[in-house]
């Protein structure tokens, strides 16, 4: 069933989403399931962590219970498959983000691609070969971050810097929820090794311009990596058009297991970078005097890897490429226009972030005027609605907006406009409990 609206001031006008929410639920177990004394689940938090459809689920049982073995090793037809399945799921990820399969380094998750990174910058330095002191950072370096990023796309380069002696700098927000590339051209400069930022804003829902950010990175010839943990799940991303140097995403916010996330790179980038982990797997020739190491993507993945993750990531990435990457992000502007106009026309509510859909993704986030986020949360969840609340990660944000915290809602492609709809009513079910309705409401 397609799921349609009538929108307050448009009269009858009906507004379908572009996903049948209806037909997509049932393909999720856990949406089944009632939470606090038999109440529906609604689940606005697919941007801390998104559900699985069964396919995803299917699929990595079926690799246990049919061919569970180590990719990469052994000659008996179990360890064969393995390999098949595994490097299968890596070509269609790939393809996915419209990149070669040799360019897809798996990893644990977003936070260990953007470490991975960082650690083979500084790591560079002393590196044996080189070839993989090509990038290397170091003192009178500087490394560029935003103040809207997730701490994990902060806390490595701040690292990195204590590492190295190289200058962390960063871009600020405006009052809006934007970043202020008002100084681009002088943070971002000739001593510049890399610029990192996030494609959008787990926060404040924020999409954010990289074209002319990534221009300016290639005219002082620094690298460029995008965190897209929260917009390859969610919009059409080609890394081809891209124009950046990395791309990081992690499989559990886009349907997939925990425990996988991937690390694109330019393979002649890639090539040019020192191993991060060492061990089993990434190595080409070992004796007791040294070791040499495979080329990329290899080099990267040491140790038996996350078969049955990578396995399932494929499966996720096959189920949105069914529904359609065009009509996800559709979905998610229809609703996340519908929840912005329903949460401002509560008095009392303020979005902390963009007011309109204009460059937006699906999180809108929230203060409640005489109500602290976390108390908003609870309120919620005796209802049944799972939201996000505290500073999300993204701690500078909040306290450039000088809130404690918010309430934070994610969508996803089973979100339907009676998921939002029990949003703002638990709000207002929020303000009637703590007694702070507003008098227009109260009247």
């Amino acid at each position: 069933m397609t799921q349609t609206v009538s929108r307050p001031g448009t009269g009858a006008h009906e507004a379908p989403l572009p996903l049948d929410v209806e037909a997509i639920r049932a393909d999720f177990p856990i949406l089944t399931r009632t939470v606090r004394d038999g109440k529906r689940l609604v689940y606005l938090d697919s941007g801390a962590t998104s559900q699985k459809p069964r396919s995803v689920l299917d699929a990595e049982r079926d690799f246990y219970e049919r061919i569970n073995a180590a990719p990469h090793r052994g000659a008996h037809q179990l360890a064969e498959e393995a390999t098949g399945a595994y490097e299968s799921a890596r070509a269609r990820i790939g393809a996915f983000i419209g990149a070669p399969a040799e360019e897809v380094v798996f990893t644990r998750n977003s936070t260990e691609a953007i470490n991975l990174v960082a650690y083979s910058l500084s790591n560079a330095i002393t590196a044996k070969d080189p070839a993989h002191r090509r990038y290397a950072v170091g003192q009178g370096d500087e490394i560029v971050v935003t103040e809207m990023e997730h701490h994990a796309n902060l806390v490595p380069w701040q690292q990195l810097c204590e590492r190295t002696g190289a200058t962390l700098r960063w871009l600020g927000l405006t009052d809006g929820g934007r970043l202020d590339l008002s100084d681009l051209a002088t943070v971002v400069n000739e001593r510049t090794k890399l610029v990192a930022v996030t494609q959008q804003s787990n926060i404040l829902g924020t999409i954010n311009p990289l074209d002319g950010i990534i221009a300016r990175a290639r005219e002082v010839g620094a690298l460029v990596l995008v965190d897209g943990a929260q917009s390859v799940p969610h919009q059409p991303v080609d890394v081809a058009t891209l124009g950046a140097d990395f791309l990081v995403f992690s499989g559990h916010k886009m349907l997939g297991p925990t425990g996988i996330g991937v690390l694109w790179g330019r393979y002649d980038v890639l090539d040019a970078m020192p191993p991060f982990l060492t061990g089993g797997s990434m190595i080409e020739v070992v004796r007791m005097e040294g070791s040499t190491f495979m080329p990329p993507p290899q080099r990267f993945e040491a140790g038996v890897p996350m078969t049955a993750q990578a396995i399932g990531l494929g499966a996720a990435v096959d189920y949105l490429q069914a529904l359609g990457m065009d009509r996800v992000q559709a979905h998610e502007e229809a609703l996340t226009g519908y929840a912005l106009e329903q949460l401002q026309a509560i008095p009392g509510v303020t979005v902390i972030g963009p007011p309109d859909t204009v460059a937006r993704g699906g999180a809108v986030s929230f203060t409640v005027e005489g109500i602290h986020p976390h108390d908003v949360g609870q309120v919620l969840d005796d209802l049944g609605i799972a939201v996000r609340v505290g500073h999300h990660c993204a701690w500078p944000v909040v306290r450039r907006y000088g809130v404690p915290a918010t309430t934070r809602a994610t969508f996803y492609v089973h979100t339907g406009y009676d998921d939002v709809d029990a949003l703002v009513e638990g709000v207002r079910a929020a303000q009637r409990f703590f007694g702070v309705t507003p008098e227009e409401e109260r009247a």
